[in-house]
């Protein structure tokens, strides 16, 4: 794709008491990790910086270098906070 053919996304992050959703517009053939750095995320969400993120398209996992197109929603999720497995192991001993 060309650079110069520019493409609409859209970048989300949420936490429990917000959320953002950030709509650019990006020179066609930019990654999900040029998306985030345009975003300005790490300057607007407290906590952020210094934290590795998984990025996801659509709830897929991609990797930062992966080219992003028009109508993608790039979507930084936050590490889980508890293992699902044991918080089920431990809510089936108390049922």
């Amino acid at each position: 794709m060309s650079r110069d053919a520019p493409i609409q996304v859209q970048v989300v992050y949420a936490l429990p008491e917000r959320q953002w959703l950030l709509s650019l517009q990006l020179p066609g053939g930019s990654t999900a990790a040029e998306a985030l750095a345009a975003s300005g995320l790490a300057d607007q969400v407290p906590g952020y910086a210094g934290h590795t993120h998984t990025l996801a398209i659509y709830a897929q996992p991609v990797a930062s270098a992966t080219v992003l197109k028009t109508g993608d929603r790039l979507e930084v999720l936050r590490p889980l906070l508890a293992d699902p497995k044991q918080v089920r192991r431990v809510r089936a001993r108390k049922a």
